[in-house]
């Protein structure tokens, strides 16, 4: 559908290109119109939906859920129930029953009454609802990664930027108040120059071999593989079909690239801002890293990646170092990680380690107060709450996509690493390597039609 036809149908129009609010002011018609109110449209009903996504999203009294979508209508009817129920207790009402069902997003962004949509499926299927939304005029909740590859990302953020939608990325580190003070306090200087950055992230086991089996009745199994490869289905390989717990294709490479990107994300866009390198990139990249040998799942598993910057800096990044981020200054280190906190009951977090939220090596470091005229880092309590100050104000988000995708390519790129045995120079600006065509060919990957960003029609 071309894209002119699609915002005329959607009834936003030339509005919501510019990048105008498509909710009427509170002034205008009071703080309780209905009008006030941000219409949510849910793509994708699984584990972080659930226990993330929508409970941190309809909790706000300026949403208003009023659509779900999911290919596995089983999964679509649940969440369904989710919502319905939450304003059935919330309006006291015996009966509600007002939640929309679909099982294809793209007939869901049709509906001219959905303003925004929160986006929490595969990572496979990150980018190109997301380029569809926007050019249907909706503002954006994504889930990380941004993308799949390099270039998808490039195509979701020039949609994002021709549009003038609002896209946060779900990098809700930024709202944790521990990344921002170890950011800031790194920022101005507590531990003296930083010359290393050590991550921690794990990596995941190997799986059983997993026959080819039915499809059930109530998954849309074509659509869910979308542009990757057809491929027999096997439960391990989805998701359960019997409750949320972590789903099989966050181990399989066609989807993803394992906790390098999982969470990798979440800990290259804090470090850098820390670094002061949101907007760019590191310069070179190398990784070693061990795979599966059998079995269905085929990401990676232990593994060591190294990051240089411009500015000096080096990454280190591994499942050798406890979860989380810590900086090395030339006068003291400081580390910081989420602690106990977890996005849903089956991430796989070491409590115990982690425990300890912030930490420097010497405890005074932390009770520095940063001072007027210091650097001073955006602050926000929630991060599906700054998206939607952000739906209304118009103004960009912490995490916006041009942050999002340079965390995102780190990510990638590591990925990518992992498949050679040399060091590979990267351009951040170009985004691309240099004199290694081999290695720039794996920026993209070939896309199933009809599915894919290569196919979506600005």
């Amino acid at each position: 559908m071309q894209r002119r036809k699609f915002i005329n149908r959607t009834a936003l129009g030339t509005a919501a290109m510019v990048g105008f609010p498509t909710i009427v002011p509170a002034n205008v018609l009071g703080k309780n119109a209905p009008s006030n109110k941000i219409n949510i449209g849910q793509i994708g009903c699984g584990r972080i939906a659930r226990d993330h996504d929508i409970h941190d999203t309809i909790r706000f009294d300026q949403t208003k859920y009023i659509a779900v979508c999911d290919v596995d209508s089983r999964r679509a009817d649940d969440a369904k129930v989710l919502v319905d129920s939450f304003y059935k207790e919330k309006t006291g009402k015996q009966k509600y029953n007002s939640t929309k069902v679909y099982g294809d997003y793209r007939e869901m962004l049709m509906n001219k009454d959905i303003d925004a949509v929160v986006i929490s499926t595969p990572d496979h299927w990150h980018s190109q609802p997301a380029m569809e939304a926007a050019y249907a005029g909706k503002d954006i909740y994504l889930q990380k990664p941004t993308s799949l590859t390099v270039k998808e990302g490039q195509q979701l953020r020039k949609a994002v930027k021709d549009t003038g939608v609002i896209l946060q990325v779900g990098t809700q580190q930024r709202a944790m108040p521990q990344f921002r003070v170890a950011a800031e306090l790194v920022r101005n200087g507590r531990i003296g120059k930083v010359h290393t950055v050590k991550i921690g992230l794990p990596g995941d086991p190997a799986g059983p071999e997993a026959p080819a089996m039915p499809v059930p009745e109530n998954l849309n199994f074509d659509m869910w593989l979308g542009s990757t490869p057809e491929v027999p289905y096997t439960e391990i390989g989805v998701h359960p079909q019997e409750g949320y717990s972590r789903p099989g294709w966050l181990r399989l490479r066609s989807y993803g690239a394992g906790m390098i990107t999982g969470w990798g994300q979440h800990h290259y866009d804090s470090a850098a801002w820390g670094m002061n390198t949101e907007l760019t990139g590191p310069s070179s990249v190398e990784a070693l890293a061990e795979f599966p040998k059998s079995g269905l799942w085929n990401v990676h598993g232990d593994f060591f990646v190294k990051h240089e910057y411009d500015n000096g800096m080096t990454v280190y990044t591994s499942g050798g170092y406890t979860n989380g981020i810590k900086y090395i200054g030339e006068d003291g280190w400081i580390f910081v990680s989420r602690g106990s906190y977890q996005a849903s009951a089956s991430d796989p977090v070491d409590k115990e380690k982690s425990a300890k939220a912030l930490n420097a090596s010497d405890p005074k470091i932390l009770e520095s107060v940063i001072g007027e005229n210091e650097i001073h880092l955006e602050k926000i309590d929630d991060q599906h709450g700054n998206w939607l100050d952000c739906i209304k104000s118009r103004k960009q988000p912490i995490s916006n996509i041009k942050k999002g995708h340079k965390a995102c390519v780190t990510c990638l790129i590591s990925d990518i690493a992992m498949q050679f045995d040399r060091k590979l120079d990267w351009d951040p600006d170009k985004e691309v390597f240099i004199n290694d065509d081999e290695a720039n060919a794996l920026l993209h990957r070939e896309q199933r039609k009809p599915y894919g960003t290569d196919y979506v029609k600005a």
